[in-house]
C-alpha cells in the first residue's frame, strides 16, 4: 500500500535547513518519493533561479573568449618542422561534442526521470552538467587565447598556397593565409573536444555509477563495463583530435584532466558519493525525504 502525504500540512511552504518543502493542495494526491515537473517544477526553477541565471554569463564569457584574438606566440623558421602536417577537416565535428557531453546524457536523466518521478534529480542532472561543460569551457578557452599555442597544422594556415615567408631579421613566420584560419591555429593548448568531452561524459559516468550502485560491494563487474563507455567515448574523441592534427598529445591529455576534474566538482555539489548509503539521488532530494 502506497503512502500519500497528510492533506493538512499542504497548506503552506516550509523551511528547513535552507531547503524550502512547497506544500500545496495540489501535492494531495502524489505519493512519497513522487516529484514531478508539475508538483515541484517552479518550485525548483525559483529556489535555483540564480545558478541558472550564473549559467547563462558563464556562456556570454565564453562567447567572448572565442571572440577575442588569442596570444599570437612567436613561431620560427627552425620550428615548422614539427608543424607541417595536413590541414584537414574534423573526424568529430564541433557541434557533435555537445551532442555528445550534454544532449546524450540529458536524455538519460530524462528516460530515469519518466521512470522514477524524480524532478530533483533532473533538474540537478541536467544543471550540474551543464555547469560541468560551461565552467570547463570558459577555463579552456582562457587558456587557449592566454597561451596561444599553434597547431600541428600551422605551416598550412599560414601559408596556404606553400610557399613559406620569414622575418629576415627574427625569422618569424610571416602568414598570408585567411585571418580567422590563422586565428584558429593559435589555439592548440588545450584541446576544447577532449575537455568537453570528458566533462559531460565524465559527469555521466558519476551519475551512471551512483543510480546502478557500481560500489554495492556484491561483487557486479559487469556494472564497471557501462561506466566505463562514456570515459571510453570520451577519450576516441579526445584521441580523433590528434588524428586529424588539429593538436599535439599534450593538448588533449590536458583538456581531459581539466574535462574530469570540472566534473566531478560539479557532481559532488549536488550528488553524495556513488559509494553513500544515499549515493542514488542528489542532496536535496534526500534531506527532503528525511523531513517527509
Amino acid at each position: 500500500m502506497r503512502k500519500y502525504r497528510n492533506t493538512e500540512l499542504l497548506q503552506k511552504p516550509v523551511k528547513q535547513n535552507n531547503i524550502v518543502f512547497i506544500r500545496n493542495d495540489i501535492m494531495a494526491d502524489i505519493p512519497l518519493g513522487c516529484y514531478t515537473i508539475k508538483s515541484h517544477g517552479a518550485q525548483i526553477a525559483r529556489l535555483h533561479m540564480y545558478d541558472w541565471i550564473i549559467l547563462v554569463l558563464l556562456a556570454v564569457i565564453d562567447g567572448l573568449l572565442n571572440i577575442i584574438e588569442p596570444f599570437h606566440r612567436f613561431v620560427g623558421k627552425d620550428m615548422m618542422t614539427d608543424l607541417r602536417y595536413p590541414l584537414q577537416g574534423n573526424t568529430v565535428p564541433f557541434w557533435a561534442v555537445p551532442v555528445i557531453g550534454i544532449v546524450l546524457p540529458c536524455a538519460i536523466f530524462g528516460g530515469i526521470y519518466f521512470k522514477k518521478k524524480n524532478f530533483y534529480d533532473l533538474h540537478h542532472g541536467i544543471l550540474g552538467i551543464l555547469y560541468s561543460v560551461l565552467i570547463t569551457a570558459v577555463i579552456t578557452d582562457a587558456i587557449k587565447d592566454g597561451v596561444g599555442r599553434p597547431r600541428p597544422d600551422f605551416f598550412w594556415r599560414c601559408f596556404p598556397d606553400g610557399k613559406d615567408l620569414y622575418d629576415n631579421v627574427t625569422t618569424g613566420v610571416l602568414c598570408h593565409g585567411e585571418k580567422s584560419v590563422i586565428k584558429e591555429g593559435h589555439k592548440s593548448f588545450p584541446s576544447g573536444h577532449a575537455s568537453w568531452s570528458f566533462a559531460g561524459l565524465g559527469f555521466l559516468t558519476w551519475y551512471l555509477t551512483g543510480k546502478i550502485a557500481v560500489f554495492d560491494r556484491k561483487g557486479h563487474i559487469a556494472k564497471l563495463c557501462i561506466i566505463v563507455l562514456p570515459l571510453l567515448t570520451a577519450a576516441l574523441v579526445a584521441v580523433s583530435r590528434v588524428d586529424d592534427y588539429w593538436h599535439h598529445w599534450q593538448d588533449v591529455f590536458a583538456g581531459a584532466i581539466i574535462g574530469l576534474t570540472v566534473a566531478s566538482f560539479c557532481y559532488l555539489q549536488f550528488f553524495p558519493y556513488p559509494f553513500d548509503a544515499d549515493g542514488l539521488w542528489p542532496y536535496a532530494y534526500n534531506t527532503l525525504q528525511l523531513a517527509e
